[in-house]
């Protein structure tokens, strides 16, 4: 009777894996190129107590055996890169990537490169594109001084026009890193990613080539978060961990009507 409890047990440390999962998903519901995560279950071991396939007499077989499931657990969780819905805001420094595939690679404090889909760029006091929290963009764009008009194309390249000079200029070109595995990539939070070995080397490449997103200068990608879908995912996990509550809750009544009656 102990090994029905113990399985609940992991049920109800799974379930509660699954909710933590999904509690984050909706926390970031509204956070620019966000991607969400599902939790990933699998069984634990079994106990074989009768063989599938062993001989029960000469030129006989069992047809089937007698396993007993220990249990399950999560044994990862997994991003998913579905794109996000692209706003429109206006805003000549913020750039969407209009495709699955794709990430801003950006010089982190470290000295590593992080890539991110948040393109909600600003500039630093050397008139550089760098993120909210200030990692700058690689290839680095610099500003000239006094620039009126900011136009990002969609295959990447930046051009200005500045006071004085109706001429646009270009000053530099926007590259997308892609991976063979994105989801390898390690989460870090502040909307970056690390490389792995499961996500394999970063490939560089012009916006719209080799399998990237165009981009889209006065839109953001949303988050790719589905508030109802999680809901129900919310529920069903729910369910499950008053299930696992009651298996346990029926094996102590069981232990407590065997320990009355002998």
């Amino acid at each position: 009777m102990n090994s029905a409890l113990f399985v609940a047990k992991t049920g109800l440390s799974a379930q509660d894996t699954s909710l933590r999962v999904i509690s984050n998903n909706l926390a970031n519901v509204s956070t620019v190129g966000f991607k969400r995560d599902r939790a990933v279950f699998e069984d634990l071991m079994y106990q074989t107590q009768r063989q599938p396939g062993a001989e029960s007499a000469e030129g006989s077989q069992l047809p089937s055996g007698l396993q007993l499931g220990t249990g399950v657990r999560v044994v990862g969780t997994q991003k998913l890169f579905q794109e996000g819905s692209i706003e429109n805001t206006g805003d000549a420094f913020d750039v969407a990537i209009n495709g699955r595939r794709g990430f801003f690679p950006v010089t982190l404090p470290t000295g590593e490169t992080g890539y991110t889909r948040h393109g909600q760029w600003q500039i630093n006091s050397d008139n550089e594109l760098v993120t909210a929290e200030g990692f700058v963009l690689q290839p680095g764009i610099t500003l000239p001084a006094e620039v009126q008009t900011l136009t990002i194309g969609q295959d990447g390249q930046v051009s200005v026009v500045t006071a004085g000079n109706t001429a646009a200029q270009n000053i530099g070109q926007i590259q997308l890193a892609d991976f063979v595995n994105p989801a390898g990539l390690e989460a870090i939070g502040q909307n970056m990613f690390l490389e792995t070995n499961a996500s394999g080397a970063p490939i560089l490449n012009s916006p719209g080539e080799g399998g990237t997103g165009s981009l889209l200068q006065g839109s953001l990608e949303g988050s790719n978060v589905n508030a109802v879908e999680e809901l129900v995912n919310l529920i069903t996990t729910q369910r499950a961990y008053e299930v696992n509550s009651k298996v346990i809750s029926t094996a102590d009544e069981m232990l407590s009507f065997v320990t009355q009656q002998l």
